[in-house]
């Protein structure tokens, strides 16, 4: 199956939320897919995130995960993912902020340089730890991505309007027009 990194892909907001949102609908396991199980992909991401990654600007070029490194990706992705997400939830998230800062460390101890998107993953999970406006950071209704509202008036309700927000509105219009006799 052919897949490419698209900018919607990086509605995230910030590198930690965009590697987190790797995993297409991670709460359905009949239809949940891990981009980075296919290494191809993973190495795709480390260019797309170049180019379409709100925080592109602090990193420039990312070198791509090494192979002894993805472990470590992938751990600081679904340590960074139980994070946010029970945050937002509400949730009680004391251990949950121990083990993420724990592969916070382990990513900066074993990236290969600080070009690399292990590295730049982890600094993206760092300042993204220290945001004084935690009401910012929102989990999608559709499709259950983690983003940052970054609108004036906190008020974003969807990752990327141009898909889920008009998935969504598409969908009730059809409800309505469905409903009418």
């Amino acid at each position: 199956m052919s897949f490419v990194w698209t900018p919607h892909r990086f509605a995230g907001g910030a590198l930690a939320l965009d590697v987190a949102n790797s995993v297409i609908l991670r709460f359905d396991a009949a239809r949940s897919t891990d981009r980075f199980e296919v290494r191809e992909q993973l190495q795709g991401f480390s260019a797309a995130a170049a180019r379409f990654s709100a925080e592109r600007t602090l990193f420039g070029d990312l070198a791509p995960v090494g192979s002894q490194e993805q472990a470590t990706l992938i751990a600081l992705r679904e340590a960074t993912d139980r994070y946010f997400r029970a945050q937002v939830m509400g949730a009680e998230t004391d251990a949950l902020l121990a083990a993420l800062m724990a592969a916070v460390a382990r990513a900066l101890t074993e990236a290969s340089d600080r070009t690399s998107l292990l590295s730049a993953t982890a600094h993206s999970v760092i300042r993204l730890a220290a945001l004084p406006e935690r009401q910012r950071l929102k989990i999608c209704p559709n499709c259950g991505w983690l983003f940052l509202d970054r609108s004036k008036n906190i008020s974003r309700a969807w990752c990327d309007m141009a898909v889920c927000g008009n998935r969504v509105k598409a969908s009730r219009h059809r409800r309505k027009k469905e409903d009418v006799p």
